[in-house]
């Protein structure tokens, strides 16, 4: 019997959430510049739901590799070590291709595949660069949790997004396209308002002058639950990505989050994809803004 991967990770994401464990939930300030989970050989970080299972193994070195390419690195994975599966998907079929049942695609036709890698820590023998990356071990300066952060305020002002510390409840109103925040010194700490704001941002990046998001049709009346996961993992990847410790929003929503897993075991990967374009959408913007020229 063919395995159903999807199944396999929606089962795996809804037992976490079930035991009261969020992956996406994680004291990022304890491990500044080392959140993000990358591919040691390549260093690109890994993204989608791929981020969240390589984060709730809770490694200190986030850097990845397959048995492959720790051989080609001059390396070996160490006897009786065990990987981990990552997963990524193959497309079979364009529109137009003849399939194998001899029908005719109307559509990329994909499949979900899985691989294995192994953590450095694995490994023996592997170069430095490989183990530490090209910036080596250097650490980096968490933001101080009392104070706001000037390259995180920075990092929202480019985004062009429409922040109001108006007093109210932290919401995105997509009427006026703007998002209000309570005042800073309302909050627990500076982890707790950027966590805040960066969910926020997600919801913002949806409207339909960018990312134009719309679970309705495809969720029902789980769409809002579907939405509100895809803020929460927006956040968590800004939070890793700016070195917050994570906060939980909306802990009321978990169990529709499990039941929005267990009818749709596509439903995280889902989610994970538009969280994953939501922060690249964030970054994108700040990248293409002008920069001043110096006086």
């Amino acid at each position: 019997m063919m395995r159903n991967l999807y199944q396999e990770v929606s089962e795996r994401i809804a037992h976490e959430l079930e035991t009261g464990v969020l992956p996406w939930v994680q004291p990022w300030s304890q491990t500044p510049g080392r959140n993000m989970s990358v591919n040691a050989v390549s260093n690109r970080p890994y993204s989608g739901c791929n981020a969240f299972l390589l984060w709730m193994l809770k490694r200190p070195n986030p850097r990845y590799l397959t048995f492959k390419q720790a051989k080609e690195a001059g390396g070996t994975v160490r006897k009786g070590e065990h990987g981990v599966p990552v997963y990524f998907v193959k497309f079979l079929y364009r529109r137009g291709d003849k399939m194998k049942d001899g029908r005719i695609a109307t559509g990329n036709v994909s499949m979900l595949r899985q691989y294995t890698v192994f953590n450095v820590a694995q490994c023996d023998g592997l170069p430095e660069k490989i183990v530490h990356g090209p910036d080596g071990a250097a650490p980096t300066v968490a933001p101080n949790p009392d104070e706001r952060d000037a390259s995180i305020d920075e990092f929202v002002v480019a985004t062009g997004a429409a922040v109001r510390e108006d007093g109210g409840a932290a919401r995105y109103v997509p009427s006026v396209d703007y998002i209000g925040m309570p005042k800073f010194a309302t909050f627990h700490g500076a982890s707790h308002y950027y966590a805040t704001l960066f969910h926020e941002l997600g919801h913002w990046t949806g409207h339909k002058s960018r990312l134009d998001r719309e679970f309705g049709k495809r969720f029902g009346d789980n769409a809002y639950a579907a939405e509100e996961l895809v803020a929460e993992l927006t956040s968590a990847f800004l939070c890793a990505e700016f070195n917050v410790d994570g906060e939980l929003r909306h802990a009321g929503y978990i169990q529709n989050w499990i039941k929005l897993l267990r009818e749709d075991n596509k439903a995280f990967f889902t989610a994970a994809s538009a969280a994953q374009k939501a922060a690249d959408f964030l970054r994108g913007v700040v990248i293409a803004e002008p920069q001043q020229e110096a006086a």
